[in-house]
Parts: structure tokens; sequence; C-alpha cells
């Protein structure tokens, strides 16, 4: 009796056992097919707004003007007056070279001078004194007072042609006194006392900086290139000194984009006091940008970027219609779009490229119908 009581009881539980699990399993399947079905078609409208979006670019911190110095001669150093940190003011002799045998042209050139000079001089003063001696008619020759005239033009331009070329090497002579363009700092020296040095030589002799003032250089992508002009305060700090921010004023815009970066460059003067900065710091920038009349902004997820284009997604008549559109200025979770919408369109909140054109959108015509 036992065991007749045994049997129906396991039947039961077998039978339990098999249908409630397929039973539970296939009723959530259909429930989240419908549900990611409604989330794939979930529709937002769009709205004219003008918000003040924030642009991140890396920067970097340039001298206001730097050179550097080269020797135009050959030359050995002779004398070198300043070294590597060294503030200087334009006009200061920073260095001086020494070249023989320039000294020895020069003083060549100078003797040619004084020589052509005395000729010069002899001849005009037999010029001088034909002329006064051919006031008395008849006394002297007209040719020989053409001669002597012409003579005397000679030597005066062969004078002319020697100080040309003394002052030529004279000039030469100066290029051993290497002289500070500008007001700055030395920020390299590469040669010491008794150093051959040439025009051919690829290291500079000296490095001079101005680091009063720097300029800020950005490259600014071409979608935001209308909204930055002169005059706009651009904040910024470096990562040495992450808690404290500066300020720069831009000062000039290239008016062209970079051809491999679709970029435009831009500097903004900093005004470097204390020389709390240095040159060729990387700067993190934040340039708030602000259109001066409203556009849309739309959650990312609503674009579409494919092969067949940018565009989004709007309802129409209970379908879908890819809109093409092109993106603008980009928040953290927006981006600005231009093209063919208008205010209260209503586009899929989370657009894709695996959305047909022209797919049925649940429930979107009976909510249109009832709202009229």
């Amino acid at each position: 009796m036992q065991l007749k009581n045994i049997i129906p009881f396991a039947a039961l539980m077998l039978l339990a056992a098999c249908n409630t699990p397929e039973n539970k399993d296939n009723q959530p399947k259909s429930e989240m097919k419908g549900m990611g079905m409604m989330n794939m078609m979930e529709t937002i409208e769009i709205s004219r707004s003008n918000p003040l979006v924030p642009l991140k670019l890396a920067g970097e911190l340039k001298p206001y003007e730097q050179t550097e110095l080269f020797a135009k001669v050959n030359s050995y150093v002779k004398n070198i007056k300043v070294d590597i940190g060294d503030r200087v003011s334009k006009g200061q002799i920073l260095m001086i070279l020494e070249a023989p045998e320039i000294v020895s042209q020069i003083a060549n050139a100078k003797a040619k001078v004084q020589a052509q000079e005395a000729i010069y001089l002899s001849a005009k003063a037999t010029y001088d004194r034909m002329v006064k001696a051919d006031q008395t008619k008849g006394a002297m020759a007209k040719d020989a007072i053409d001669q002597i005239k012409a003579r005397k033009l000679s030597d005066e331009s062969q004078l002319a042609a020697a100080r040309s070329a003394y002052n030529e090497i004279r000039n030469i002579n100066d290029y051993l006194v290497i002289r500070a363009p500008f007001s700055g700092i030395i920020t390299d020296r590469s040669v010491d006392l008794g150093a051959y040095v040439s025009p051919m030589s690829k290291e500079p002799l000296l490095v001079i900086e101005n680091n009063q003032k720097l300029r800020l250089n950005l490259s600014v992508p071409e979608a935001n290139t209308p909204y930055i002009k002169i005059g706009d305060t651009i904040r910024f700090y470096v990562r040495s000194q992450p808690q404290i921010k500066h300020m720069a004023l831009v000062s000039r815009k290239s008016g062209s984009l970079d051809a491999k970066l679709r970029s435009e460059k831009l500097e903004a003067d900093f005004i470097n006091k204390n020389n709390v900065l240095k040159p060729y710091m990387v700067a993190e920038t934040n340039i708030p940008l602000q259109n001066t009349e409203a556009t849309f902004f739309v959650p990312k997820m609503t674009v579409v970027e494919s092969g067949m284009g940018v565009y989004v997604i709007r309802i129409e008549n209970g379908k879908t219609k890819n809109i093409p559109v092109s993106k603008g200025r980009i928040m953290d979770d927006k981006v600005e779009v231009f093209g063919d919408l208008s205010e209260g369109d209503k586009i899929l909140k989370m657009a894709s490229e695996e959305i047909a054109e022209g797919t049925m959108v649940p429930n979107s015509t009976k909510k249109n119908q009832s709202k009229k």
C-alpha cells in the first residue's frame, strides 16, 4: 500500500518540475522583447536653446620673443659676458668674437682710402688752380681744362669706391660683437672661450627669450572657430599647478585652417608677472562658447553616424524619416545639430542605423490622433 501511494505522488512532482521553468522562461522573454521594442521607438521633442558650451583644449605656452644667435663670420670666441639665466637689456653686449684676417683687411682698406684721398685732393687742387688761371682770357687751353676735370672726377669716383669697400669690411667687423636684440633672459649657451664658430654651424651661440609675456598657442577645431573672437578671455591652468587659474587675452587668429588638422591657429597673450609660468608648459584651457541665436541641442544617442552620413530619425505620420544634419558644438551629453528641423519635431531618443527609414512607430499615430 505504501508503494502505491508513493508512485502517483512522484509522477505529480516530476510533471511540475518540467512545466514550471518553461512557463517562467517564456513569459519574461516576450515581455522583455516588447519592452525593448518600446525603448527603441521612444521619442523626444526638440526645442531651441542657447547654452554656454565649454570647449576644453590643450595648448602650449611659448615665449613672446625668442631668438637664436649665430656667428655671421668665421671667428673665435674672445669674450663671453653672459651665461644661462642672466637677464639682459636690448643692445647689451653678450659676446665678443675675433677674426685676425678681418682686422688685417680693415687696415688694408683704410690705407687704400687714405691713399685715394691724397690722389683726389691733388687732382682737385690742380683743377682749382687751372680754373682760376682760366679767368684770364687766353691763359689756359680749353683741352687742358677738360683733361684735368676728367681726371678729378675719376679720382673722386675711385675714392668713393674705396670708402664703400672700407665701410663694408668695417660692417663685417661689427658682426664680431654679439648684442641682445631685445630685453630678456639667456636660456642657452653652447660655446666656451676660444671656440671656433662659423655661420654654417647648426647650433646657436646663445638663445635669448622674452618671458615677461607668453603666447598661449591653441588649435581650435573648425566647428568652434566662429565663436572665439579677438579680445575674448581664456581661462587655463598648467599641469604642474592645477590649483591656480590664469587668464589670457585672445590677441591673434590666423584666419585660415590648417590643411591637416582642419583647425585655426589662435594666440592669446598672458602677462607673466613674477615669472610664475615657464615657456613650453602645457596649458589646459576652458573656453566658453555661445552663439548669437538659439539652435537645436539633442542627446548624443539621437544622432546616427554611418556610411549613409550623419542624421537624426524624425517621426512623420507614424513612420521614421532620416533627416541629414551637421554637428556643431559638443557638450558632455548633448550635441548641437543643424539641418531641416523645426521646433517641436519628434525624433527617436535611441537612434540606430539598423532602423530602416519608413519603419512604423508603435502608438505614434494613435497619440497624434488623440491630440488632434
